[in-house]
């Protein structure tokens, strides 16, 4: 009955965002975002959406034409009670369209105030019970354990008329549906508090009960490669899933632009059933680009083995590295200029720059560069120079240089 609802149409594409600039660069793409608050989210370093701007960004969101879902998925103590009451009562206020939780105190707050409920992966929702279960407590959404291989989602769907959305591209955890004590037992952060240090990022060495260091073909022995399902979009959609998720809300505007649109135009041909494996091939090669530590398939196609975890490489395998130039001390709108000062290095004509700030998000080529008045071909780091922009940008923006590392 829910499988037939849910396959007469395209999924949902649902980005993560950190701010509006994040915003502005998938607005083009995404069908809705989801995003969380400086507090209970498990992306703590996620600071920029507070409940003072709370309205003014939901505002934003419905202005591009999207949807907003706001994350509230941390362990709930008892001490926290009174503020997750306030924060819910901010979501309705500002119109959030759906609060992500999995803590029961978090979703009757929630329904008590007739937002719609995303049970989150957090969850681990894994079989169509579990989804049923939180159907029967007013969700309206369930997004599965990143563990499920295909049959399985088919099956869940196939036995319940709960929405189901799931993860299509970005960090895996090595631990089950990101529940992960780690980073708690080895530093004090809980990655279940959304202070995660990520230690499974580290590179480790093994060692047998006798002592003796085992021989392996690796360092990074526990980081998990990023999930990449670009290539099988089409598989995915006949699961009959509602909803396809972006992870991201860390990540940077020109991260969260590409990854958004290479999923778009895959949509987009899965439409219109023209998307073809050469296709899907090329906007693989362009999410490689981007910020991330190799690819995988993840759970999709079965238990991953070895070909899942990055073992040779550090936190980016992409070749092309976003490296900090220095920072925007003035904007000349009549002018189309920006004043930039050269704290890390310096800049030459022809240079790939992104311009990025909590509102900002630019990407262009350097046109021209200008100091005491004169054009100049090359500025030195300790300068303040006169840069040619193509858009606004605002005073304390970074700027930064965009470049392709060899791999030789």
């Amino acid at each position: 009955m829910g499988n037939q609802r849910r396959l007469c149409s395209i999924p949902e594409l649902v980005a993560g965002v950190r701010n509006l600039a994040a915003l502005s660069a998938c607005k083009d793409y995404a069908d809705a975002v989801y995003f969380s608050l400086d507090r209970f989210s498990l992306r703590a370093r996620a600071q920029e959406i507070k409940r003072d701007n709370l309205d003014a960004f939901v505002e934003a969101v419905k202005g591009c034409g999207l949807r907003a879902y706001m994350a509230v998925n941390t362990v709930i103590y008892p001490e926290d009670l009174p503020d997750v009451n306030d924060v819910i009562d901010a979501a309705s206020r500002a119109g959030v369209d759906a609060i992500i939780a999995w803590d029961p105190a978090v979703i009757c707050a929630a329904l008590d105030r007739d937002l719609r409920v995303h049970i989150s992966t957090q969850a681990n929702v894994s079989n169509g019970r579990a989804a049923e279960f939180y159907e029967t407590l007013g969700a309206s959404r369930v997004v599965l354990s990143r563990e499920l291989n295909m049959r399985q989602i088919t099956e869940i769907g196939q036995h319940t008329s709960m929405e189901l959305e799931v993860f299509v591209h970005g960090a895996m955890c090595q631990a089950v549906s990101g529940r992960c004590y780690l980073s708690a037992y080895l530093l004090g952060k809980s990655g279940n508090c959304g202070d995660c240090a990520q230690p499974c990022r580290w590179q480790w060495t093994l060692h047998s009960e006798d002592g003796a260091e085992v021989e392996l073909g690796g360092k990074y022995l526990l980081s998990a490669k990023d999930l990449c399902m670009i290539e099988h979009l089409s598989e995915l959609i006949d699961t009959g899933v509602c909803a396809f998720k972006v992870e991201g809300r860390l990540r940077n505007a020109s991260y969260t632009a590409v990854v958004a649109g290479c999923y778009r135009e895959a949509l987009n041909a899965c439409r219109d059933d023209s998307y073809t494996y050469e296709q899907a091939h090329e906007l693989k090669k362009r999410l490689e680009l981007e910020y991330n530590r190799g690819f995988s398939t993840g759970f999709y196609f079965g238990v991953p083995g070895p070909e899942g975890m990055g073992y040779e490489s550090d936190m980016n395998a992409s070749p092309v590295h976003r490296q900090a130039v220095g920072v925007v001390v003035n904007y000349f709108p009549r002018q189309n200029a920006a004043s930039v000062r050269l704290l890390e290095q310096g800049l030459t004509v022809g240079d790939r720059i992104i311009i990025e700030g909590s509102t900002t998000y630019l990407e262009q080529e350097v046109e021209s560069l200008i100091s005491d008045g004169k054009a100049i071909s090359e500025a030195e780091r300790g300068q303040d120079v006169g840069l040619g922009v193509r858009d606004r940008v605002r005073k304390n923006d970074r700027v930064f240089k965009v470049k392709r590392l060899s791999t030789s």
